[in-house]
Parts: C-alpha cells; sequence; structure tokens
C-alpha cells in the first residue's frame, strides 16, 4: 500500500546588502552572508552560493547515512566528505550553450566502519536513492563522480 503523502514547507528569506552580497536567513538561525571572490565582483566575505549548494549535499549525506544506517542495522563511528564541484564560469556570463550550473560534482565519503564492502555498497545506494540534495543534481542531469572509503 502506498504511503500518503506528507509535505513539508521549508523556506528562506534573504535581503541585499551591497555588491553582490546577501544576507540569508532561515528559521530563528542567526543570519548567514553569501558573496562571491573578488574575481566574480564581491568582496570574499562569505561563502558564494555555489558553494553552500555543496555544503548541503555534505550535510544532507550527513542526515541520510546516519538515518538509514539506523534502518540497516548499520554500524560507523565516523563520517567526513570531500566535494568539489566544476563550473563552467562563461555559463555565468551569459555565453549561449553553456549551463551556468555544475558541469561535474566529485563526492567522497569516507566512513569509519568495520562493516564489509558490500554493506557499505548497501548503505551507499540507499543514501544515494534517498538523499534530496544528491536527487537534485541527478534530476538536473549532472555527472556526480561519487566514490565511499572504507576508513
Amino acid at each position: 500500500m502506498a504511503q500518503p503523502s506528507t509535505l513539508v514547507k521549508v523556506s528562506a528569506a534573504g535581503k541585499w546588502e551591497s555588491g553582490v552580497k546577501t544576507n540569508i536567513s532561515v528559521r530563528n538561525f542567526p543570519t548567514f552572508s553569501i558573496d562571491e571572490p573578488v574575481a566574480l565582483g564581491g568582496e570574499d566575505t562569505a561563502p558564494n552560493p555555489v558553494e553552500y549548494v555543496l555544503a548541503g549535499l555534505n550535510g544532507c549525506n550527513g542526515v541520510m547515512i546516519p538515518l538509514v544506517a539506523q534502518e540497516l542495522g548499520f554500524t560507523f563511528s565516523g563520517i567526513d566528505f570531500e566535494t568539489t564541484g566544476i563550473i563552467d564560469t562563461r555559463g555565468l556570463m551569459g555565453v549561449e550553450g553553456v549551463s551556468p550550473h555544475f558541469q561535474k560534482i566529485r563526492f567522497q565519503v569516507n566512513i569509519q566502519t568495520e562493516e564489509s564492502e558490500e554493506r557499505v555498497e548497501q548503505l551507499k545506494n540507499e543514501v544515494e536513492r534517498r538523499c534530496p540534495v544528491f536527487n537534485l543534481f541527478v534530476d538536473a542531469g549532472i555527472e556526480i563522480d561519487t566514490k565511499w572509503r572504507k576508513v
């Protein structure tokens, strides 16, 4: 039997400050800034939007891995992430036919576990199937080079 739909609304607010800097507020958390490096017209006072998007991939996996691991009875003692994205800035500058979003993402999960490689692969597959941010990239057609490494 299919699960009933459970929709959750999330939101954020932004207020432009100056140059290319915007201050962002989410729920009752401290406001944070988004800026750009000097080469892209900013003052380099904060991460840029796409750096936050990559951080979102790390954070989303930091939620999904423990959640799915618990469901699978998978034990681990630590996780860290190494994430990089490649963007062709010609797309940002309006060059026709060049996508302004990521061309490719390299995503590595280092997981401290005594579980077998097969169990790590099972966890990886289920997390990738269910992680909202990972699936945004997949649905956008972005190539993701994903590696999970036992440490």
